[in-house]
């Protein structure tokens, strides 16, 4: 394996949702352990799955894996650092200042700029503290999708050179607060994160045309940033001798082949290592130390079984009660990979079809609506939360408003203030806000970031609920929040999308959990992808298609209120005719 070939320091994995970081990453950290390496594996993912890879509990504290030597994990969980955080700040003042001044201060860091930060600066000391440097050989981080991955890695250069300038002047007073002091941490990361001989960056990506563009796109903006050296890992290839009298895995063999041959010519020079596709769900150390281990079959040929073919609901059973008043907020969200795009411009397609105006947007930075769609239709308009666009115009509206009536020097501090990377979670929450009031007369269907990232937006919008809360108490008047209109089932439906594998299934259920606590109850779950209902006659894909039995049995009786299953299909679903048929199938 190249990306194997003398590891060092620090290795990062990251790629579009969906397609195996967690897995490998967790491999390859079992792998260095075994030979005797001190091993950390770190996720950086708000909605991290490594401790359901290991089977384990992980925590935000470095956790030893059980029967693996050498090996410990830990999870930056984002509300816990925000917390921890807030408790640093707050802390040496409370019971010094008056109640008032310290409420105050308890709202200035109560919004997703301050979990942010801190994450961030959770990230940035694994990277420096030399306690930690110390005690492990390698750390591997397991990276959210990539677009917070990009984020994420051009953090540490933009906070460093905010303070640098001394800039932060007011509306990340309270987040920013702790971050003076941490201005040496923030420059050796810099320069820890810049160094190839200390840092290796790993894309990963399926035999896939959209993964394999995304992989493209995250290329060229880590050599932007910085990162020049970068691994390709293209996983879960259909091996040829599946294909024989299976007209499934041949047209999926025949789309992997081609989508390799087109792969973007960016791709070709860098280092690139094939792994084949597995015939179980990669969770427990068994089935993680074979990843690597060719040598170590996974599955045997069980063609003599029997293969159940349950009865379950398709999609179009659940597009008549979506209609009800014929317009209304529709969210899909899940795991990065689990097919939300795809379902989301399936059903915005099917309700223009039956003459409703739609509006069909994405607030994920690694979404490919157009691509999906390729092309239009009557009732249809199609749109994106564009960070840097919405951070621009968020900018100008404030330097118009705000900056109107200051002088030349008040306008300057102002504009610095504005290049604050808090700046765009205030800009993508407000263009989230804006979108959404739209479904008061229109349908409006949202395909939603991964699961992490979507939960940081909502956390904006649950800070904004509370605040106005806070303003209008005992006034008397009326209002109504974005959080509310989440909150009310009948105006938002939120539909969860997962596959049939362990993993998307236990994190969809606790994407389910979270909205709960938000006070939003998801309206259905669909599987998407699914190779029982696709019947398979391959022995790897019916191996697959057995272990999907039990996730669908456990949607449908422990976590669905509705759902339905949608097939893999033959050919890739993009376009307007193959989005159709995955509802009239």
């Amino acid at each position: 394996m190249y990306f194997m070939t003398t590891p060092p320091q620090f290795l990062f994995f990251t790629g579009k949702g969906g397609v195996g970081k967690t897995s490998l990453a967790c491999a390859t950290a079992i792998n260095l352990a075994d030979q005797q390496r001190r091993v950390l594996i770190v996720s950086t993912d708000p909605a991290s799955n490594v401790g359901q890879v290991f089977g384990i509990q992980i925590g935000n504290a470095i956790t030893p894996v059980p029967d693996v030597a050498n090996l410990s994990a830990m999870e930056i969980d984002p509300q816990a650092a925000a917390q921890a955080y807030r408790n640093r700040i707050v802390g040496p003042v409370r019971g010094a200042l008056p109640d008032a001044v310290v409420k105050s201060m308890e709202e200035q860091l109560s919004g997703a700029c301050t979990t942010e930060i801190a994450a961030f600066d959770e990230f940035t000391g694994l990277l420096t503290d030399p306690v930690i440097l110390k005690n492990f050989d390698h750390i591997i981080f397991d990276t959210a999708p990539t677009g917070h991955t990009i984020r994420m890695l051009q953090l540490p250069g933009a906070w460093s050179g905010f303070l640098d300038e001394g800039k932060g002047d007011a509306s990340c007073l309270g987040p920013l607060a702790g971050l003076e002091k941490q201005r040496e941490q923030y420059h050796a990361a810099v320069a820890a994160l810049s160094d190839p001989q200390r840092t290796r960056m790993v894309l990963v990506a399926r035999a896939q045309s959209a993964t394999l563009r995304e992989a493209a796109r995250t290329h060229e903006e880590l050599a932007d940033i910085g990162f020049k050296h970068q691994y390709l890992v293209i996983n879960g290839v259909l091996p040829e001798n599946e294909v024989e009298h299976d007209i499934l895995a041949a047209a999926v063999w025949k789309r992997e082949q081609s989508a390799l041959s087109a792969m973007p010519e960016i791709l070709r020079n860098a280092p690139i290592d094939y792994l084949p596709l597995q015939p179980r769900n990669l969770v427990g150390l068994e089935a993680l130390r074979a990843l690597l281990s060719p040598e170590s079959p996974l599955y045997k040929h069980e063609d003599s079984l029997a293969l159940e073919i349950p009865v379950v609901p398709s999609l179009s059973s659940l597009i008549g009660s979506l209609v009800g008043s014929g317009h209304g907020l529709i969210m899909t969200m899940g795991k990065g990979g689990v097919g939300k795009t795809t379902v989301a411009a399936a059903i915005a397609i099917e309700l223009a079809g039956r003459g409703y105006p739609v509006h069909l947007t994405t607030s994920d930075p690694a979404a490919h609506l157009i691509e999906t769609l390729d092309g239009t239709l009557d009732n249809l308009v199609v749109s994106r939360i564009d960070p840097h666009l919405e951070t621009e115009r968020y900018r100008a509206e404030v330097m118009k408003t705000k900056g109107k009536h200051l002088d030349e020097q008040g306008r300057a501090l102002l504009a610095e203030d504005l290049r604050s990377p808090c700046t765009e979670e205030i800009a993508v929450f407000q263009a989230f806000s804006r979108i959404i009031r739209e479904a008061g007369k229109k349908f409006v269907v949202m395909d939603t970031a991964p699961t992490g990232h979507t939960l940081l937006l909502l956390d904006a919008t649950g800070a904004y609920h509370r605040e106005i809360e806070r303003q209008m108490a005992n006034t008397n008047v009326h209002f109504t929040t974005p959080m509310m209109q989440l909150q009310d089932p009948n105006q938002t439906k939120v539909i969860i999308v997962t596959l049939a594998e362990t993993t998307p299934v236990l994190e969809a259920a606790g994407l389910q959990q979270d909205l709960r606590r938000a006070g939003i109850e998801p309206w259905a779950w669909i599987i998407n992808n699914s190779l029982v209902m696709a019947h398979p006659s391959s022995s790897l894909l019916r191996q697959r298609a057995r272990n999907e039995l039990a996730q669908m049995h456990d949607v449908a009786d422990k976590y669905a209120p509705r759902w339905a299953v949608i097939p893999l299909q033959a050919e890739e679903p993009v376009g307007l005719e193959r989005l159709k048929a995955l509802i009239h199938r």
